[in-house]
């Protein structure tokens, strides 16, 4: 079974490529996702506290997520000590999902795939490309907030154009270039390979 990343930058339309390749029947394991789950784990919840404080806390014991995300988006060393402590977890997580699956090839979705060397771990890697005003124009609309934020969150990621540099298949996720038609070519030619 071939291993293949799917990355882009923030904005850039990865969630609807992955449901495209899961209408293939393609799985798609999206890291952001399963670390979400981490949150209700009470191992993970002492090491946030070991992290972070209690400020990060509610009153009820659940993480405050908003906080951290303010943290780690203006401080590089927070951001890899909370990534230290993630991408591990993600990562045996991914290994033990894959044992689980029957398909050709698989789909690991990271938007920081290259940036913590998820990449080596695949077989092809492919990248969804938007032009950054795009992007943050779409994400000013859909996540009500600044272009300072947005713009911060950038600039813990490779740029786009590093990223499409790096892939082995680049998706152009403009409206009218069919995402369908894109998604279909790139499975053939995994499937071929």
């Amino acid at each position: 079974m071939k291993l293949i990343g799917l990355t882009g930058g923030i904005g850039c339309g990865k969630t609807t490529v992955l449901k495209a390749f899961s209408e293939l029947g393609i799985p798609c394991f999206v890291a952001d996702e399963r670390a979400g789950k981490y949150y209700n784990d009470p191992f993970f919840l002492v090491k946030i506290r070991e992290l972070f404080g209690d400020t990060v806390f509610n009153d009820d014991g659940t993480v405050e997520k908003a906080k951290i995300a303010a943290i780690v988006f203006n401080d590089t060393e927070a951001l890899k000590s909370l990534n230290a402590l993630i991408h591990p977890m993600v990562l045996e997580d991914f290994k033990t999902w894959c044992l689980q699956q029957q398909t050709p090839y698989v789909i690991f979705e990271s938007a920081i795939l290259y940036e913590y060397g998820f990449d080596r771990l695949m077989d092809a890697i492919v990248t969804v490309y938007l032009d950054k005003e795009e992007r943050l124009r779409r994400l000013e609309l859909r996540d009500h907030t600044t272009r300072e934020k947005l713009e911060a969150r950038m600039r813990n990621q490779l740029s786009a154009e590093e990223k499409m540099d790096r892939a082995d298949y680049v998706i152009l996720n403009y409206e009218g270039n069919p995402r369908h038609r894109q998604v279909n070519h790139i499975h053939q030619l995994i499937m071929a390979s």
